[in-house]
């Protein structure tokens, strides 16, 4: 096996700041509620469902190897494996419960003007827990990528380690 990078490749860090940006475009043109059946916000659609396109990329090259090893050692390189796993699995799950949830009211959702087809049948009434989950989770994101984001900036302020360095493009 080939020895681990020093830093991310350009290709993974077009993607994760592609991803932070395009996570805050979905937060930011969020609706809620059964007025998205009469105007769907189809940026957010867009937006989400680019986040979901993303990952498929990314997993293949964290699983390729192609990441740098952390420099954290016991329980903070599990904390820090243990965060991204969540974070990752809400950068998958999001995209999907919304695409549920707006299947469930019956809206159509498409990703930049190509039509998806619905997860499920829709309903009349509430569109249920999954729904629920969704517009939580929306925040939930935020506050977890904000902390993986002080965690960054503790590492380069106060652990002097150069974590910044490795994610940039210089």
């Amino acid at each position: 096996m080939p020895d681990k990078p020093h830093r991310y490749s350009a290709s993974m860090i077009v993607i994760h700041w592609l991803t932070a940006l395009l996570v805050l475009g979905a937060w930011f043109t969020a609706e809620g509620g059964r007025k998205i059946a009469e105007n769907p916000p189809l940026l957010h659609f867009s937006l989400g469902l680019a986040v979901l396109a993303l990952m498929l990329p990314r997993l293949v090259l964290r699983v390729a190897g192609r990441t740098p090893e952390a420099d954290a050692q016991g329980w903070l390189a599990a904390a820090a494996k243990a965060g991204h796993a969540v974070l990752y699995l809400f950068l998958i799950a999001l995209p999907i419960t919304g695409w549920y949830t707006a299947s469930r009211m019956g809206v159509s959702v498409s990703f930049f003007g190509l039509q998806l087809p619905a997860l499920t049948a829709p309903v009349q009434g509430r569109p249920g827990l999954i729904a629920e989950l969704h517009e939580n989770a929306g925040t939930i994101i935020l506050i977890l990528a904000g902390l993986h984001a002080l965690m960054a900036i503790w590492h380069q302020f106060v652990l002097r380690d150069g974590t910044l360095r490795r994610m940039s493009l210089r």
